[in-house]
């Protein structure tokens, strides 16, 4: 719809689209029954009727009272601030998060070659979003959005459901970029836009590797019989508007499955499903179920682990097992290098942006990354330096950060880390999910006591044994006395192998680009400055970064002459794949200094 009211404008009301969405912040708006109004001027008034799962699915449901329209500035612009939506939204009944189509594939689908509809929709993908990131994020308006949203619902009607998830992450990027959201990372919106122009530039070279396609709705499958254990529970908040909680589950097997409920309502609905009702049993909440049980018969499962709740479906509760049992002891007894190997070569695969948070931060989904990503670690804290934990694996000594799984007001994650940073010395249990994007980090969901240690936390005997840091408060009397802990060791040096690498020459240049467009990493390549910093890569052992990075300055800076010798601006095209080489070599190499973070004899 962005689109459609985008290229409807006349170019001159094209030039002031960007000025008039801003403005929108500011208007008054009233809504009723589901209707909102927004009043853009004395004779304009834009009326939007979304549809059950809080979206705009036609052109009908955004109309305006003044002359012009459909064709107004009005229309174009309100549309325009509205959020964009998930790529496939849940029907209203819906008892699980928004699809993610870039993260769940089929089981083994053959190779098919990408027919030539799904290949002109990718070469549109690259071309759109070759011309962003050539104008860079400040210069990436209204109109070059609308031509990305354009490609975007072009690549959905031919299948290429991993590729518009991507576009649309990309556009959520640059509009938190422009507006200087508080919770904006520039990372995020580069890892989109990596994302993005990998995906379609394979498809456009009919690459037939099918998880380059992904999927949309999860497809739940018969599951049998099982007997699953809660873990803990995970507040959702998304970037989309959907709120609510996914609550972790263990099988005796070991296999790991998960329960959602997340529909439309941000943050407060993220609080209130907390204890809501589970759909697979109305005898559990999901507070009661994230310490205790179901026995389920006729289950049906998602690919990535989602138990569904058909009518087929019968589930009746079963006691709990604290942590230090089996089965779930055996989490804790998993090599966390291991684990986060896998989540790496999982986010290779499926196009996962690396966060490995799951959401409730306010700008991904819940559980991103599936119910395999959650590892569990006994670790020792050694003192707090903000929000976040420095702490060292009790079994091997390595070095492990602690940071909250989000920073949202709502959510107890940032509190609970600072109460627990309070009392070095202390033992603690943690399971979490790994931050792929940060050397040894670990982004922790739940906490418990570790068995058989006195200088650990003493909880509540009917939180069985763990505490939710997001719903959870801590409080100081269920820390052990500061003369029971030991001293903790010296806190190792404030050098991160991953921030203090060379690479970081790499990173700043590659995000300059997006940051500032292809002008900024044009001057990026100029003066004695950027040879120096090539001549430290090469120096320091990475010469094809070196060579990429160079390769991208140069092309950055590349001027045509027309047949009068006057200086013209080439193609975005060989710029965008400049990018995209040191972008993905740069996501490579930083990847291995993660994986080898996590190793037993990785360094302090």
């Amino acid at each position: 719809m962005v689109a459609e009211a985008v290229e409807q404008l006349t170019p001159r009301l094209r030039k002031r689209l960007d000025a008039a969405i801003e403005r929108i912040a500011d208007s008054p708006t009233a809504a009723e029954d589901g209707t909102v109004r927004i009043v853009c001027g004395e004779d304009a008034v834009v009326t939007l009727r979304p549809g059950p799962s809080g979206a705009l699915t036609d052109a009908e449901a955004a109309q305006c009272s003044c002359l012009l329209a459909p064709r107004c500035l009005h229309r174009a612009a309100v549309l325009g601030a509205c959020p964009v939506a998930a790529a496939s939204e849940p029907e209203p009944a819906a008892t699980h998060p928004p699809a993610e189509p870039d993260t769940a594939t089929a089981d083994a689908p053959a190779a098919v070659p990408p027919t030539a509809d799904q290949v002109a929709a990718a070469s549109a993908l690259w071309s759109a979003a070759a011309a962003v990131l050539a104008a860079g994020a400040p210069a990436a308006g209204a109109v070059l959005q609308a031509d990305l949203l354009r490609a975007a619902h072009t690549a959905r009607l031919a299948g290429l459901l991993r590729a518009e998830a991507a576009a649309l992450r990309t556009v959520r990027g640059l509009r938190a970029a422009r507006a200087r959201y508080d919770g904006h990372r520039t990372a995020d919106l580069v890892a989109a836009l990596r994302e993005l122009l990998l995906v379609s530039a394979r498809l456009a070279a009919a690459d037939p590797d099918p998880a380059l396609l992904g999927t949309g709705r999860r497809d739940y499958r018969p599951g049998g019989s099982l007997r699953v254990l809660g873990l803990c529970r995970e507040p959702v908040i998304s970037a989309t508007g959907y709120g609510g909680v996914v609550t972790h589950l263990l099988a005796e097997d070991g296999r790991r499955f998960t329960v959602a409920d997340v529909k439309p309502g941000g943050p407060a609905r993220a609080r209130g499903a907390a204890t809501a009702p589970v759909a697979l049993s109305t005898a559990l909440n999901h507070a009661q179920l994230a310490r205790g049980g179901l026995l389920i018969s006729g289950a049906t499962v998602s690919p990535d682990g989602r138990l569904g709740a058909g009518r087929s479906v019968r589930a009746h509760p079963v006691p709990g097992v604290p942590w230090s049992a089996e089965p779930v002891a055996a989490l804790f007894a998993r090599s966390p290098a291991e684990a986060v190997a896998a989540a790496l070569a999982a986010a290779d695969d499926h196009g996962g942006d690396g966060s490995g948070g799951g959401g409730s931060g306010g700008g991904g989904s819940g559980g991103r990354g599936g119910p395999e990503q959650l590892i569990g670690c006994d670790l020792l804290v050694i003192g707090a330096s903000g929000d976040r934990l420095t702490t060292r694996r009790l079994d091997s000594g390595t070095v492990v950060r602690l940071a909250p799984a989000s920073h949202h007001p709502d959510l107890a994650h940032t509190a609970n880390l600072r109460l627990l940073g309070s009392r070095p010395g202390l033992h603690l249990r943690v399971l979490g999910r790994p931050d792929l994007d940060r050397t040894a980090t670990l982004r922790p969901l739940a906490v418990g006591p570790v068995p058989g240690s006195t200088a650990t936390l003493r909880l509540p005997e009917e939180w069985l044994g763990r505490a939710d840091l997001g719903y959870d408060r801590l409080q100081g009397a269920q820390l052990p006395p500061a003369a029971e802990c030991p001293s903790p060791p010296e806190a190792p040096s404030g050098l991160d192998p991953l921030a203090d690498s060379p690479l970081w020459r790499v990173r700043r240049l590659v995000e300059l680009a997006v940051t500032g467009g292809r002008r900024a990493a044009a001057e990026a390549g100029r003066g004695s400055a950027a040879a120096g910093q090539s001549a430290a890569l090469r120096r320091t052992g990475f010469p094809v970064a070196a060579g990429l990075a160079a390769a991208l300055t140069a092309e950055a800076d590349r001027r045509g002459r027309d047949v009068f010798g006057r200086l013209t601006d080439p193609g975005p095209d060989r710029y965008a794949r400049a990018w995209l080489a040191a972008a993905v070599h740069l996501t490579t190499a930083e990847r291995a200094v993660v994986r080898a973070s996590w190793s037993a004899d990785s360094p302090s």
